[in-house]
């Protein structure tokens, strides 16, 4: 774009599109009016960028979240721009054209921005402390499946021979499994069980650093954990995922911003019973889920949460209990942020001691 556009340009803000790739970032500049004013590729660095960017006057600049949103985001804002990163889920106009190229996708992202930027749902990035705790956590959950996959492939390799092996936790498998392995096999499957007691010393040294981590950089987890099936880690991952509880102006939208809310599929007179819609963290997702098997299973204490479910599961046919678990994850979750919020202390039976004060 030569010098006399940009200062044409600078009497309305330009809208920029950005798709964003490993090597190299197709962008498109839209001018005031909505004309493509320059296109093109530019390597995907960050000094790239800075370069290139810093020659246009402030402008809206969309781009789509990835592995690099991150640190594109920082250098578009320190150029002066102002920058919006879509939710690439919800930009269904992009990930399903049947004519999708950079050079498109850059263009669709600009014009999506100047008519609307809610139509690109923007996202938030974490805060660099709580990307630093959340890597750590799914550190542990990596290990946790590579140690489930080792396992299971050693169950696997035994079970042709007419052995089968006793039923144990994963934390002991190791142990007590090498003497009922037929002699022939041990060779074959003698690594893989020191391959998976180190998993078990790794994962037990990253418990202790997320506990330390709960502890002493986010005393709030604390709060959390008064609720049964919450633990450090649960609690833990839920602050860092959302990072911020102001975020949210009521505690009930948490649940639909981890995808535990039905979707809706209603037209006319049809309005069709859906599953939920698996937006936000799945890992948050599934520790929510964790929790409420906890919450629900022959061991846990009673509660409202307990009796909501169980009650939901009682009328609920063959899939009830299904539908009470993720009934109780999305109020759960509901229910961690209202204490994080207000850091009040948790009355498991607050309901049903209203109701006993009230009964005749």
């Amino acid at each position: 774009m030569s010098a006399q556009a940009m200062q044409q340009a600078g009497n309305g803000m330009l809208t920029i599109g950005i798709d964003l790739g490993d090597r190299r970032s197709a962008y498109c500049v839209l001018g005031k009016d909505g004309e493509v004013m320059e296109e093109g590729a530019i390597t995907s660095t960050p000094l790239s960028f800075e370069r290139h960017f810093l020659k246009y006057p402030r402008s809206l600049v969309a781009l789509e979240v990835c592995f690099h949103s991150r640190w594109a985001s920082q250098v578009l804002e320190r150029c002066g721009h102002e920058v919006l990163v879509a939710n690439a889920c919800k930009v269904k106009l992009i990930t399903q054209a049947n004519r999708k190229n950079d050079r498109v996708d850059a263009r669709a992202l600009a014009r999506l921005a100047r008519a609307d930027r809610r139509l690109l749902y923007p996202i938030r990035h974490r805060s660099e402390e709580a990307q630093m705790v959340l890597a750590a956590i799914r550190s542990r959950d990596a290990l946790v499946r590579a140690r489930t996959k080792l396992v299971n492939c050693v169950r696997g390799m035994v079970k042709p021979t007419g052995v089968r092996l006793p039923i144990c936790s994963t934390e002991t498998f190791h142990k007590r499994v090498p003497e009922l392995i037929p002699p022939r096999l041990r060779p074959a499957v003698g690594r893989m069980l020191e391959q998976i007691a180190q998993l078990n010393h790794a994962i037990l040294e990253y418990e202790r650093e997320i506990h330390r981590m709960a502890r002493e950089q986010y005393p709030e987890t604390e709060v959390l954990e008064q609720v049964h099936g919450v633990g450090p880690l649960t609690a833990l991952a839920f602050i860092v995922t959302l990072d911020d509880r102001e975020r949210f102006a009521h505690s009930r939208q948490v649940g639909c911003y981890l995808g535990l809310q039905p979707k809706q599929r209603q037209s006319g007179e049809s309005n069709p019973q859906m599953g939920i819609g698996k937006d936000g963290d799945p890992y948050l997702r599934t520790l929510m889920v964790q929790a409420a098997h906890c919450i629900l299973g022959p061991f846990g204490p009673d509660s409202d949460l307990r009796r909501w479910g169980l009650m939901i599961a009682s009328r609920g046919g063959a899939r009830g209990k299904k539908r009470a678990i993720v009934a109780v994850a999305r109020k759960l979750s509901v229910l961690l942020h209202r204490l994080w919020v207000t850091g009040e202390v948790y009355e498991p039976l607050r309901n049903g001691a209203t109701l006993s004060a009230v009964a005749p």
